[in-house]
């Protein structure tokens, strides 16, 4: 099984970047999860634009993927913007998207105290839009500059339990294709 990971921060170091990886540790034996690595490549949407190379990427690794787990930082309370021109991307043509009846969870670190809970609550929005079928948990880890073990796995026992039933919800609607959000 393939779970597609994207960050919502293009800052290689990114603390969302390390939830990915420590959500990568936490995947049973048989699930892999791959970080789509281009999203900075993605150029601005525009429907009068025929869709480019690094889009025509983003929608193969979604189509492929059996799940997508999203990390994201919080800009302004809200969405970082490369990220929301990527899922706008992804979305087209709509209904008959990549997106479209696609597990999804989102997760979400920030240097705050309260782990990007607004951007989470704004993707999960965003992603039901399109059509996705959204895993209605979130995983907020604040202070993330403090949160993560030297090994990259989540410091807090209560924070990784978190994370490993979010993934186990994830996992379960991509193999039931049963959508937990009705």
């Amino acid at each position: 099984m393939l779970v597609l990971g994207l960050s919502g921060s293009l800052r290689r170091g990114s603390h969302n970047r390390r939830l990915l990886a420590a959500a990568a540790a936490e995947l049973p034996a048989g699930v892999q999860l791959d970080v789509f690595e281009d999203l900075s490549h993605v150029p601005p949407y525009s429907e009068d634009e025929p869709s480019p190379e690094a889009v025509r990427s983003l929608r193969a690794a979604i189509g492929a993927a059996d799940a997508v787990l999203i990390a994201t930082p919080e800009y302004n309370s809200s969405i970082p913007g490369q990220l929301k021109n990527a899922l706008d991307w992804a979305s087209r043509p709509f209904p008959d998207n990549e997106l479209r009846d696609k597990p999804v969870a989102v997760v979400g670190a920030s240097t705050g105290l309260f782990g990007a809970v607004w951007a989470q609550a704004e993707l999960r929005k965003v992603l039901r839009a399109t059509g996705a079928r959204v895993i209605d948990g979130e995983l907020p880890v604040g202070q993330a500059h403090a949160a993560f073990t030297p090994g990259g796995r989540l410091a807090d026992p209560e924070l990784r339990s978190a994370l490993n039933e979010l993934l186990g919800q994830l996992l379960d609607e991509s193999r039931s294709g049963v959508d937990l959000c009705a």
